[in-house]
């Protein structure tokens, strides 16, 4: 039986805090794609993406080793 998904920041593919990354793994998506909509949805709500991203950071948790494997 599968195993569910989990959501986790990413420890491997972070640019910053491994928010995108671990929401794109999540979802089954480029990270890159993530990355640049987090962007424009912070250019275009006034900077409250960057708030987002922060308390995300703080809610989601990293990625440990034995997730890796």
């Amino acid at each position: 039986m599968n195993e569910p998904r989990k959501l986790r920041r990413s420890m491997n593919d972070r640019k910053v805090g491994g928010v995108c990354a671990g929401l794109a793994k999540f979802f089954s998506i480029d990270p890159t794609v993530m990355r640049v909509g987090f962007a424009v949805f912070t250019v275009f709500t006034l900077f409250t993406g960057i708030i987002l991203y922060l308390v995300l950071w703080m809610v989601i948790p990293s990625e440990s080793y034995q997730d890796t494997l």
